[in-house]
């Protein structure tokens, strides 16, 4: 069991504050939630998050305890605090949950404080520390439940204030992606930080290949145990067959291609310091705590950062495959939705976007670009134009569409949710991207390998049957999935998989920076 601190310094404070407001006084300290009326001069100085909403918790606190002190002894009070010092490894400071060094003899400010301490850490367990929605909004659908962690909070609050260590276990977010990855934290936190040097810039290093950096590669991929200690020892230049293997390992390990090749992603990913991986581990425990509840009930979940999509059960991993997800300048938006319909044999409607920035600039150069992709001109009610009759440096109200067909971007399917992005899931006829990596191409959408599989662990075997006798009709039909199927579009940058391995993505959108400095106190 951990040692129980306190910090001196604030818990001195507010014990001589609460003494010296009780003396001033001199009269009885009246009920606890009457108190919260006049925090500020009978109990000061106060925690900064003790704010308006803190209070209004407090007071439905005790409100339900008819009034009655929550700790009844040191030994209650220190067992709350070994749950606060434990919030480390859930990547929480501690120090932010200031608890009283001792209660009083009548109940009054220490009780107050300290259970604002046990709600606020029970409310960040459940549901995040920081604001999501101003550090990385997530869109949800209208129909759908708004997690709020403070009725979680108070009620775990109440059913477990006993035992402390009961009511944390049960705030924490049971799903097996967070009690994994708060493991690995606890564990990185407890030792020392390996250390590496960045590797230079330099040309494609192939296998069989020699480089002057090699050296440097081996003490890099064993400081992290892709290799034995000893082979750091080496000198030579060689990027022999150990070392590939090494190097793929660590491509696997990192959302990146293993090919064997060191090119600049690659290079890239090595070159990140080691406090900036368990800082990752941290912010993404965050994350977790923010989308726990979309996540168990999701049955699909799109990892944007990693660019894949998992096909999930009570929040367990069922099946995983690729996406290609949106670039960063045209970014794939997180949401929470469900897919409710197919489109068969979708034709395309050129999105805004892609019709102004992409394709005007491209018929503008080459007037046979229509005919060359087979795509058709209409009217905002889906007539047809002659592409001829057009001007194209102020065509107007116009809109370019696809029939279905083999080089139909969104191939022979689409997933359609409410969302008001316009994207959606679609297969695609590019299907050597999926061999790329980082897979950033798209203009938003998720584009999906291995739809057909996908489809076949989504649908009962009768309905997979009838829709695959209408795709196999080749004409553009609808089709309504019932049940709907909850979709969590969202952006995680590691996880622990269900090997116990890490596996780390690119932070393609520098999410995790700001979200970082936010968790440290600083200016996002």
């Amino acid at each position: 069991m951990r040692a129980f601190r306190i910090p001196l310094f604030c818990t001195a404070l507010l014990t001589l504050a609460c003494a010296s407001a009780a003396a001033e006084t001199n009269a009885p300290v009246p009920p606890l939630r009457l108190l919260l009326d006049d925090l500020p001069t009978r109990c000061a100085p106060l925690p900064a998050s003790l704010d308006a909403a803190a209070r209004a918790q407090l007071d439905a606190f005790y409100r339900q305890r008819d009034d009655r002190p929550a700790w009844r002894d040191q030994a209650h009070l220190a067992a709350l605090g070994e749950q606060l010092e434990q919030l480390a490894d859930d990547g929480l400071n501690p120090a932010d949950y200031t608890l009283p060094a001792r209660l009083e003899p009548a109940p009054g400010c220490a009780d107050l404080l300290a259970s604002h301490a046990y709600l606020q850490a029970l409310r960040h367990l459940a549901g995040g520390r920081l604001e999501q929605a101003r550090l990385e909004p997530l869109w949800r659908a209208e129909e759908l439940p708004r997690p709020d962690p403070a009725p979680k909070a108070l009620s775990i609050a109440l059913r477990e204030l006993a035992e402390p260590a009961r009511a944390f276990a049960a705030a924490r977010p049971a799903l097996p992606q967070y009690q994994a990855l708060r493991a690995l934290y606890a564990e990185q936190r407890q030792r020392p930080l390996p250390s590496w040097s960045a590797l230079a810039d330099g040309p494609l290093l192939r296998p069989g290949r020699s480089d002057p950096r090699v050296p440097a590669l081996r003490q890099r991929l064993a400081a992290e145990g892709y290799l034995p200690a000893t082979a750091a020892q080496r000198q030579d230049s060689l990027f022999d067959p150990e070392l590939v293997a090494a190097l793929e390992d660590f491509q696997r390990s990192h959302a990146l291609k293993p090919d064997g090749l060191l090119g600049p992603a690659s290079l890239a990913e090595l070159n990140v310091d080691a406090l900036t991986r368990r800082d990752q581990l941290r912010v993404n425990l965050e994350r977790l705590r923010w989308r726990a509840e979309d996540l168990a009930r999701a049955r699909l979940a799109i990892n944007v950062a990693a660019a894949e999509l998992l096909v999930l059960e009570d929040g367990r991993e069922l099946w995983r495959t690729r996406t290609q997800v949106g670039r960063p300048d045209r970014q794939t938006p997180l949401l929470v939705s469900q897919i409710d319909r197919l489109t068969l044999n979708p034709r395309w409607i050129v999105p805004p976007t892609i019709f102004r920035e992409d394709k005007l600039p491209a018929i503008r150069r080459d007037p046979g670009y229509l005919a060359r992709h087979q795509m058709n001109v209409e009217d905002r009610a889906g007539q047809r134009l002659d592409p001829a009759l057009i001007d194209w440096d102020n065509p107007g109200p116009i809109r370019l569409s696809q029939a279905a067909g083999p080089h139909n971007p969104l191939g022979r399917l689409a997933l359609r949710f409410p969302n008001p992005f316009a994207v959606y899931l679609h297969d695609t006829p590019s299907q050597l991207l999926f061999e790329k990596s980082p897979r950033f191409f798209s203009s938003g959408c998720v584009r999906v390998e291995a739809v057909d599989s996908l489809l076949a662990r989504l649908l009962p075997a009768e309905e997979l049957a009838e829709v695959e006798l209408r795709l196999a009709s080749g004409r553009t039909q609808e089709y309504r999935v019932r049940p709907k199927l909850p979709l969590l579009i969202g952006y995680w940058t590691v996880e622990v998989d269900d090997r116990g391995r890490t596996r780390y993505a690119p932070d393609i959108y520098q999410h995790d920076r700001r979200l970082l400095r936010a968790l440290l106190g600083l200016r996002p």
